[in-house]
């Protein structure tokens, strides 16, 4: 893991693609700004571990599509 320290206003460059901006520090919490391709999700942690548990009881649950019978030809 790398460890960095940043000022409000500072940048840190992930790749040619993602940047995280310090917006805000105010007392013992940082406000991050994220700037990445629309093709990269970016999600806070409890959001991200909310739905990997969503879709691993999705498929647990083993529904499926009905099947459907088309006529021969």
């Amino acid at each position: 893991m790398l460890i960095l320290t940043r000022k409000a206003g500072e940048k840190i460059m992930i790749g040619d693609g993602i940047t995280i901006s310090v917006v805000e520090i105010h007392g013992g919490e940082a406000r991050i700004g994220v700037d990445a391709p629309k093709a990269v999700k970016v999600y806070r942690e409890e959001v991200f571990e909310a739905i990997k548990s969503e879709n691993r009881a999705a498929a647990a649950s083993g529904t499926s599509l009905p099947s459907i019978d088309f006529p021969a030809p």
